[in-house]
């Protein structure tokens, strides 16, 4: 006989009220939730830019999208897990959950141990295809090799993140979030330095914090789940669902393929992206490693925004009301238009002092880095609209429309522009080809909108997805910016 899980935290109808002020509402929390992952990544390239400077910030700006890459080829199929667990506990059947959750961690954690040392040894080969700078291509391999072996905890801890939230409890996630980001904020400058009895490992010692952090926060986790005695934990025979299970895994790979594949589409497009900045120099790598930290935040009102449209469509979808779905959209481009236009101009007037703060005023990266901001930034505002868009239509099932689209865009557009102008703009071709990769997005995203057909997609028997199915999909649509790990 199923359990009975405890009441999920949070829950809301979204179909009837307000639409304005309910969007708003369900996106703040999301949004903070965001920041918080990623001013991780921004605290770690501060200590690095001051204490080690431009080379060392380029070595980190190789090592963490390689991260990035790599933890977004499982992020897919823990959002599937996510779902799974989300839709059992929907129907109050723990012990489903918890088949699911063995499925996953047994799958994906050997998986990525394998991958691990890997790339532990083929670091050189990896920094080598992304045409790393020679002066910071030591630093780069001294760093990647360590965060190699942070991987597989980072990846436990994002698939049990997903997976509780699945189940309903967004706070746990969020206190484990804080603490390893206060651990590897905190143990930077620790190691770099070699402050107390701590060995002074120069950019290692970045790397080593993140890797002290994650094990840590995942052993924590752990403990406090079994402490607890959370729904989702494994005790005594359960231990054996460990072992995955055909049928689980066909659904968790073949429901996260797709948005996996997403997640792929954008940071390969980043990583080809990066080996043509590398050829610029260390100082030029530095500079859009740094404009990358900001680019994370100017995205995040949009990322928020995207999440609570795609699941007040997705409830206004399932009760009929297609009108509230037309007006949930429109609330959310013009939500977007204001709150992402507005960190542009903040960034626009004050970016000297925003830059400044990871590589110090007298850098000699800093008047690139300004550069690179003034030509690129003003293009996330469109891609706002085209994460908004993408929510309402996935709140539909439709997930090919938007993969398509970002493939064009990031591939033949944007790589496009970056190679074919820069005979006759030269770096600047590198940065102008975002806003207009950027602009393309939301072109399609519109047409996708208007014309794609997504309104006829089939809802049920299969349920339109939940509250949050919908924001791990809106948050995996984004630029790899300087986050070191995907929204989980």
């Amino acid at each position: 006989m199923a359990s009975r899980p405890t009441a999920r935290p949070g829950q809301r109808d979204l179909t009837s009220g307000p639409i304005a002020s309910t969007l708003l509402a369900f996106a703040i929390p999301t949004l903070g939730s965001s920041v918080l992952q990623s001013l991780n990544g921004s605290i770690n390239a501060i200590w690095v830019g001051r204490f080690l400077g431009e080379d060392a910030l380029a070595a980190t700006a190789n090592g963490n999208i390689v991260l990035f890459m790599l933890l977004a080829f499982v992020f897919g199929f823990g959002m599937a897990s996510t779902i799974l667990v989300g839709q059992a506990f929907g129907r109050r059947d723990v012990a489903e959950a918890r088949r699911v959750v063995g499925t996953a961690i047994g799958s994906f954690v050997p998986v990525a141990a394998v991958v691990a040392l890997i790339g532990w040894l083929t670091a050189p080969h990896i920094l080598g295809l992304l045409g790393t700078p020679g002066d910071a291509m030591p630093l780069a391999l001294a760093y990647l090799r360590v965060i190699f072996v942070a991987m597989p905890a980072a990846l436990m801890m994002t698939m049990l993140m997903m997976t509780l939230r699945g189940s309903g409890d967004s706070l746990t996630p969020l206190w484990f979030m804080a603490l390893s980001v206060a651990l590897d904020s905190g143990l930077n400058p620790v190691f770099i330095l070699g402050l107390g009895p701590a060995p002074a490992l120069g950019i290692a010692g970045s790397a080593t914090a993140t890797a002290v952090a994650n094990y840590v926060s995942l052993f924590a986790l752990l403990a406090y789940i079994y402490a607890r005695d959370l729904p989702l934990r494994l005790r005594g025979p359960e231990l054996a669902w460990l072992r995955p299970d055909p049928a689980r895994l066909r659904v968790i790979v073949g429901k996260g393929f797709p948005m996996g594949l997403q997640m792929i589409v954008i940071t390969s497009s980043a990583l080809a992206m990066l080996s043509l900045v590398n050829r610029e120099g260390v100082h030029t790598a530095a500079a859009y490693g740094v404009t990358q930290q900001l680019w994370t935040y100017v995205q995040m009102p949009a990322m928020a925004l995207g999440a609570a449209v795609s699941a007040m469509a997705a409830q206004n979808i399932g009760a009929g009301n297609w009108d509230r779905v037309s007006a949930v959209t429109r609330a959310g481009v013009i939500f977007n238009v204001v709150l992402t236009g507005a960190l542009i101009l903040l960034l626009t007037v004050a970016d000297r002092p925003a830059l400044a703060l990871f590589m110090g005023g007298d850098s000699p990266a800093l008047p690139i880095a300004r550069h690179i901001q003034l030509v690129g930034t003003w293009g996330f505002l469109f891609f706002g609209v085209s994460l908004v868009l993408f929510g309402t239509v996935r709140a539909n099932g439709q997930v090919i429309g938007p993969l398509i689209i970002l493939f064009i865009s990031m591939y033949p557009v944007r790589l496009g522009v970056a190679l074919g102008a820069y005979s006759w703009l030269g770096a600047d071709a590198l940065w102008l080809s975002f806003p207009i990769g950027m602009v393309t997005t939301m072109l399609m995203a519109i047409a996708l909108y208007l014309h794609g057909g997504w309104r006829k997609g089939r809802i049920g028997p299969t349920p339109p997805p939940d509250e949050i199915e919908c924001r791990e999909q809106a948050e995996a649509t984004r630029e790899p910016g300087g986050a070191l790990n995907p929204a989980g």
